[in-house]
């Protein structure tokens, strides 16, 4: 086998032609598209890492909000409970002052209550007093009647 240089040579220039129209009408629009194409992907990369950025600072955002949330409500939650509390203890206190009242007007109640009790039973032993002496005023009586008398008297006052 005998290499056939003129063979290899019109190879080598239709290779090289063909290489050169090529370069000259595909390699250029060939070369355009896929820069296009690689500037399209870096765009939608960065387009991906700016939306996971604005995402990142969002979720930063929402997390500062839901802390100041959380403190706000902490806040406001411990004033109710003092305020209730607070409220609770007045209740108490107040309470303790009508109890004290409603005691105290008891009391006095009360004591009156015993006084118109003492003077009723006054008046009652004045009146069976006067009762039993006029009785005995009554009559002449003797020793016998006499207790008799007495006796019945103290009946009638254990009756009453």
């Amino acid at each position: 086998m005998e290499l056939d240089w003129k063979l290899i040579l019109t190879h080598i220039v239709g290779f090289l032609i063909t290489v050169w129209i090529l370069k000259k009408f595909a390699w250029k629009p060939l070369l355009g598209v896929l820069e296009e194409r690689r500037q399209k992907i870096a765009d939608e990369f960065d387009k991906s890492r700016k939306a996971q950025e604005e995402a990142a600072r969002v979720g930063r955002e929402y997390q500062e909000q839901l802390s100041h949330i959380k403190e706000t409500a902490q806040r406001e939650i411990s004033a109710a409970a003092a305020e209730g509390r607070r409220v609770a203890e007045e209740i108490r206190q107040q309470g303790q002052r009508e109890a004290g009242e409603i005691i105290e007007r008891a009391k006095a109640h009360l004591t009156l209550e015993v006084d118109k009790a003492r003077v009723a039973l006054k008046e009652e032993m004045v009146a069976m007093t006067l009762a039993a002496t006029e009785k005995i005023i009554q009559t002449r009586l003797d020793d016998a009647e006499h207790r008799r008398l007495i006796s019945d008297f103290i009946d009638g006052v254990k009756k009453t």
